[in-house]
């Protein structure tokens, strides 16, 4: 998108906010594409007008298009010597066979050498839509100022997508084990769980927190890395779509401790599908979890952006008591009852590396 519109030129489009102290950035998830803009506030208007010059009339020249293909490819082959990354991927392929949602955003050589300029304006015309975008603005400026600059950049004809998305194939496990010929053994347990909208999404995310989350005392951390030292990492996941979602457990160990780090998952698991937390577990487990969100909620870059994905994806929008009071309303039985449903082995699926 940066690489030349019908006005400017690449480096014009990298230089336009750089040269006031700012920055243009943008990333691409599965389900977007986030173009956005951080800068002295004095210059918004300069921001918004080179949003909408990228976003509506990118060109792609061929010859841009020539040298990002080559950074893209190079990214690709580091990746696939990345497994403990990779792995990640080739799992959501898995449990969504026939499913976009299962593909690699990078995508593969072969695809990459497909693109051609004329493509990518077809997709951009096709994909980025007025129906299906958001513009969200955080900073001192008040509304109505940012109301009739929006109305001066952003008056372009409405566009509606004229594809539907499909809803994700019915869910089978399955048990995969591939040769990377890699020195260690990698592995990821899991299975789809909730969209990003469902009821028990908090929930959920407690529940990974306490099984494990990125603190040190999670329980797989403790029983496979802590007591026993078997793998160096060991840590559980939570994705959550618009329409679906994935939970995983990864560790990467010596080949012969596969089995031996997959029991001690398994027994941990069902620890907490057969019991309660006890209430001074649940209390620290909601302590941490309260202190996470508050800390990230630090980060105005991530604030900004979160809220613009649950805008686009019309989500509510929770302000840090609201998220509190639902993280402090889950109950130790209904942990259970998430848990008997999430860490069901009929439902499990496993890819391994070795």
């Amino acid at each position: 998108l940066f690489k030349g519109t019908a006005r400017r030129r690449s480096w014009h489009i990298i230089s336009r906010l750089e040269s006031v102290g700012g920055q243009l950035d943008a990333y691409t998830t599965k389900e977007e594409t986030f173009v956005y803009a951080t800068l002295p506030v004095q210059y918004t208007a300069r921001a918004l007008e080179l949003l909408a010059d990228v976003l509506f009339s990118s060109q792609f020249p061929a010859r841009e298009m020539e040298k990002e293909m080559e950074v893209v490819l190079d990214e690709i082959r580091s990746y696939n010597d990345s497994p403990s990354e990779l792995i990640y991927d080739d799992f959501e392929e898995m449990l969504f066979p026939a499913d976009p949602i299962g593909r690699n955003i990078l995508g593969s050589e072969e695809s990459l050498a497909s693109f051609t300029p004329e493509k990518l304006r077809a997709f951009t015309r096709r994909c980025y839509t007025t129906d299906e975008m958001v513009l969200f603005f955080m900073g001192d400026i008040p509304f109505p100022r940012i109301v009739r600059m929006a109305e001066r950049y952003f008056s372009v004809p409405p566009t509606r997508r004229t594809f539907s998305r499909r809803e994700p194939g019915a869910y089978q496990p399955v048990s995969r084990t591939m040769d990377k010929d890699t020195c260690q053994a990698h592995c990821l347990i899991g299975t789809r769980c909730c969209a990003a909208g469902a009821e028990e999404r908090i929930p959920f995310v407690l529940l990974n927190n306490i099984v494990g989350g990125p603190n040190m005392t999670s329980r797989l951390n403790m029983a496979v890395r802590e007591r026993r030292g078997i793998a160096y990492t060991v840590e559980s996941s939570m994705t959550n779509y618009t329409d679906t979602g994935v939970w995983s457990i990864y560790f990467g160990c010596d080949g012969k401790n596969v089995r031996r780090a997959m029991s001690l998952c398994d027994r941990e698991m069902r620890k907490l599908m057969e019991n309660p937390l006890p209430e001074a577990q649940l209390r620290t487990a909601k302590r941490q979890l309260e202190g996470q969100v508050l800390i990230g909620n630090q980060n105005r870059e991530n604030v900004i952006l979160a809220m613009a994905k649950n805008f686009l994806q019309r989500l509510p929008l929770y302000t840090d008591e609201e998220a509190l009071s639902a993280v402090r309303a889950v109950t130790a039985e209904r942990l259970m009852s998430l848990a008997q449903a999430l860490f069901d082995p009929v439902r499990r699926s496993v890819l391994i590396y070795k």
